[in-house]
């Protein structure tokens, strides 16, 4: 269960051990807020700042005790305790919280690689014939055929949309573990997609076409 998670991508196994080393051994929520977990991460870093606040308010009353007795003659105001043990009960929440979080993210990143295993390991589908990819074209009217291969030019804003959109077309490929050619030229990204264990173009190829295609409206 993934609490207060909201739609995301996800993360490879080397990251999720960076974000669970994060959140558990410097501060929680900051792993989360790097595998974009927002909701997550900001809230147990909000934890985390609040218990730490807490801990020094306790800290600065204790400490005004000591220095009362040393130079004041008014009796100073003795800390309170609850204060710091409420801290430490707010920290500790936050720290179980992002512990969730990071057993979430493990448990995700190797489920992804195992489907990235097991479409490796699966038997290369069956190669198109020309009625087949003329039907299958018209599904992505906006890629068009070149020899074995289909390839679409997506244009973009700027040059960061057009990294974001990259960035996402690779997580995709990864994901069904089929990769296009990329080629970026500032706002415009080309993708050119084709089954080489099929030797042309296959179902596989327009499934992920079409996906691209929602990627980029994203």
């Amino acid at each position: 269960m993934k609490l207060f998670s909201a739609n995301h991508e996800p993360v490879s196994r080397a990251r999720a051990r960076n974000a669970a080393l994060l959140n558990q051994l410097v501060t929680p929520g900051f792993g989360s807020l790097m595998c974009r977990r927002w909701v997550e991460g900001a809230g147990q870093l909000g934890l985390a700042f609040v218990s730490c606040g807490m801990i020094l308010v306790w800290f600065y009353r204790e400490m005004s005790v000591y220095y009362g007795l040393m130079f004041s003659e008014e009796k100073p105001i003795p800390g309170n305790m609850k204060i710091f043990e409420w801290g430490v009960i707010v920290f500790a929440a936050s720290w179980l919280w992002s512990a969730v979080t990071s057993v979430s993210l493990l448990r995700e990143a190797s489920k992804s690689k195992l489907t990235a295993l097991k479409n490796f390991v699966a038997p290369p589908m069956p190669k198109l014939d020309t009625g087949q990819i003329a039907t299958a074209l018209a599904t992505v009217p906006q890629w068009i055929r070149q020899g074995d291969a289909i390839a679409r030019v997506f244009q973009f804003k700027d040059f960061p949309a057009a990294m974001k959109f990259v960035n996402a077309v690779a997580l995709a490929a990864e994901d069904a573990w089929h990769h296009p050619d990329i080629d970026i030229r500032w706002n415009k990204v080309t993708l050119v997609l084709t089954t080489h264990d099929a030797g042309g173009l296959t179902s596989k190829d327009f499934a992920l076409a079409k996906k691209f295609d929602e990627l980029s409206l994203r």
